[in-house]
């Protein structure tokens, strides 16, 4: 049976999987539980706890598990999955990178550890403007969900500004977590490269360097890396 967990914060749903489950479960409870909360969040987090007598799927439920993640590809912004089961542990991990958003597998000793990283800022972008130089500093492992909190800002950065002088501080930047995130990253260059004159990326990792010659594909501005112990030259270099 699939049991609901009623004391997590707004925006998180929790379920408690026990014995064998069925088609039903799924159609009586979880489905409806996801349908309730995507009618009034874009996109929700969610807790799934596989309790000690866990024994595995129905063909049916294997079904509606399967459907359930088609339906809401995009509906979910965090999964955090609670399971001492060998299988699952070891699987999940392999099809989360293919998911549109983070997911991670806690041992049954550490439900808190899942609440504790269900509810805490993976990262988070900071955005600052002088003059006609835009500064965003993006911050730890983030999800699509700093994106959201962001896009407003960047855009008042940019507001106004005929040419963006656009230095991107990578020095602290551990990468997306999930393709949800990649993709709002991407979103933001497609609506605002044609603003941008010059662009400085500061960072201390080799793929941050790739990133150089991956920007110039997507916009004609003049692109330039500086390792973050050169971060005083970008400043320089941005403003010329």
């Amino acid at each position: 049976m699939i049991e609901t967990i009623d004391d997590l914060p707004e925006g998180t749903l929790g379920f408690q999987f026990r014995g064998k489950i069925t088609a039903d479960d799924y159609n009586l409870v979880l489905t409806p539980a996801l349908d309730r909360a995507l009618e009034e969040h874009d996109r929700i987090k969610a807790l799934v706890c596989l309790v000690d007598d866990f024994q595995g799927f129905s063909l049916g439920a294997a079904w509606e598990d399967t459907k359930e993640g088609l339906r809401h590809w995009d509906g979910f912004e965090r999964l955090a999955v609670v399971t001492d089961v060998a299988w699952m542990r070891h699987g999940l991990p392999a099809i989360a990178v293919a998911l549109p958003y983070p997911v991670r597998v806690f041992g049954n000793a550490e439900p808190e550890e899942a609440r504790r990283w269900l509810s805490e800022a993976l990262g988070l972008i900071q955005v600052s403007r002088d003059a006609d130089v835009v500064t965003v500093r993006l911050i730890g492992s983030l999800d699509a969900g700093a994106y959201a909190h962001a896009e407003e800002e960047i855009a008042a950065a940019f507001a106004g500004l005929d040419g963006v002088r656009l230095l991107l501080e990578l020095s602290a930047f551990d990468g997306w977590a999930g393709l949800a995130a990649l993709s709002r990253h991407l979103g933001l260059i497609r609506d605002h490269h044609r603003a941008i004159r010059r662009v400085a990326l500061v960072g201390n990792k080799v793929w941050q360097k790739l990133a150089e010659k991956a920007t110039s594909r997507f916009i004609t501005a003049e692109t330039r890396f500086f390792a973050s112990t050169d971060a005083a030259l970008a400043e320089v270099w941005i403003r010329q």
